[in-house]
């Protein structure tokens, strides 16, 4: 059973710290960090934002966050008690002057600890941030400071954000999180590839047909109307999620499991992607918008009725077929598929191999073998072989899986990727982080693909809530001889 290791003490600022984010994801994953003793009571975690609150009331918003994301078997009011001395609360708005910093400034502190600034605000206010603290005499080596997707709407204010952050934090205090890759699963896929002999030899075009990702959801636009509608599904979706799972599928093996190493294999990755124009686009992606249907046995309301709006030119659907250009993938095509309001939540990467060559079976030729990682809701690996099917009759050949299932094989209960990143954050490890170049290298792809449906002027394919998509998402793989991979049930 692998064991919680506890990090060194220190002061962790979040900017935000009263919002969604704050609430729902980060003071949980560190309480809950503090139930397994990876954090010590002289750390501190200061909360700041606009809202005038005294110390107690933020308290008791934290404890109503962390009380609802705690199960009844780990909650104890003593722990709560233990860990509530951590916490404290700074007001404060951001573009005030150096001086109305001082608040803030004192709560953190001189001490020799890691200080950690976490920015869970918008991506415009990031440099307005780090200015703010550099100006407040807040920035030294002793520091680091955390950036929340998505950076930027394109490639041009990601590079404005990256400028105005690196021109005050060196790149190596820079951590630009993406929750996917604190997962399990997610981790899970260099262990998987590169500690295996098993998979490393047949990982490439010789023997790989065609790899999908889907990353679907069930729930519509929860509160986020006023993001989502200015960003849709390829910027908030695509552009991070979707491109670093490809990437971690794709790289080549890094020297080692040192943070550059890795990540400059990824950006070799994203480098690679074939751009695509108006003329690929047409036939390579398909854009959709969920209208009213049933979920979950509920009737649920369209996506410009969720909005308030008449009408909306936003996708909640993105299907594409990416290709990279390269030695070990050159001819295998990566089918890239998310979407909301569809028939289930589900997370996974299925590779599907090639065929035997020449089947000595006179039975009808049945599934391919594939390799199915589920990332969510139930984490774990499936390597779909065939083997004979017992009884009389002659010789009939199933498909059946391999199973390795997180729940069935590990009953310790492990940290959630917020838990993780938070953690790694406080160690300096960079490895499960996003350098500049591959954010970079990201936005410049899709940003072609922006440019290519604003050039063919299309609109999304309307599908209904509780489908799959719409309906050229599958008529995209089947002119290529090939169907979406229904997700696995536990």
């Amino acid at each position: 059973m692998a064991k919680f290791v506890p990090v060194e003490p220190f002061n962790l600022v979040i900017f935000g710290g009263t919002g969604d984010l704050s609430r729902r994801k980060l003071l949980p994953a560190l309480f809950h960090r503090y139930l397994d003793d990876q954090i010590r009571g002289d750390t501190r975690i200061i909360a700041t934002a606009r809202s005038e609150m005294s110390d107690e009331d933020f308290v008791e918003m934290a404890r109503e966050a962390c009380r609802a994301s705690t199960s009844d078997d780990l909650w104890t009011d003593d722990a709560w008690s233990y860990f509530s001395e951590m916490l404290s609360y700074a007001p404060l708005d951001i573009a005030a002057p150096p001086e109305e910093w001082n608040n803030l400034a004192d709560k953190v502190g001189k001490s020799d600890h890691t200080v950690i600034y976490y920015l869970a605000t918008s991506p415009s206010l990031y440099v307005k941030t780090c200015g703010g603290l550099e100006a407040a005499g807040m920035v030294n080596e002793n520091c680091r400071v955390v950036l929340e997707k998505p950076i930027g709407h394109d490639l041009s204010s990601a590079q404005e954000i990256n400028d105005g952050v690196c021109a005050i934090f060196n790149e190596d205090q820079i951590y630009r999180i993406d929750h996917y890759l604190g997962k399990e699963a997610v981790q899970n896929l260099m262990v998987l590839r590169f500690s295996n002999s098993l998979f490393e030899p047949l990982w490439s075009r010789n023997h790989i047909d065609h790899i999908q990702i889907t990353v679907s959801e069930n729930l519509g636009l929860e509160g986020r109307a006023g993001y989502y509608d200015g960003s849709g599904a390829l910027r908030d979706m695509v552009q991070n999620h979707l491109l670093q799972l490809l990437c971690l599928i794709a790289m080549e093996p890094p020297n080692s499991m040192d943070a550059d190493d890795i990540r400059t294999e990824k950006i070799k990755v994203l480098r690679a992607l074939k751009p695509v124009d108006h003329t690929s686009a047409n036939r390579n992606t398909v854009r959709g918008q969920y209208e009213e249907g049933v979920v979950g046995g509920k009737m649920v309301r369209g996506y410009t009725d969720e909005l308030g709006a008449d009408d909306s030119n936003t996708e909640t659907f993105v299907a594409l077929k990416a290709e990279i250009e390269n030695w070990r993938w050159a001819g295998v095509p990566l089918y890239l598929r998310t979407g909301k309001r569809m028939s289930r939540r589900s997370s996974e990467v299925m590779i599907q191999f090639k065929p035997v060559a020449h089947s000595i079976f006179t039975t009808p030729r049945n599934e391919p073998n594939r390799l199915v990682i589920k990332l969510q809701p139930d984490e774990g690996v499936r390597l779909f072989l065939h083997i004979k099917e017992p009884g009389p009759g002659g010789l009939q050949i199933k498909s059946l899986p391999l199973n390795l299932s997180y729940a069935d094989n590990f009953t310790v209960r492990y940290p959630d990727a917020y838990e993780r990143l938070l953690m790694e954050v406080a160690r300096g490890n960079l490895a499960l982080f996003m350098r500049r170049d591959e954010v970079e290298a990201a936005w410049r792809w899709v940003d072609g693909i922006i440019e290519a449906w604003q050039a063919l002027d299309s609109k999304p394919e309307r599908y209904s809530a509780g489908t799959d998509g719409p309906l050229s998402a599958a008529m995209m793989l089947d002119r290529d001889g090939r169907v979406w991979h229904k997700p696995v049930t536990s």
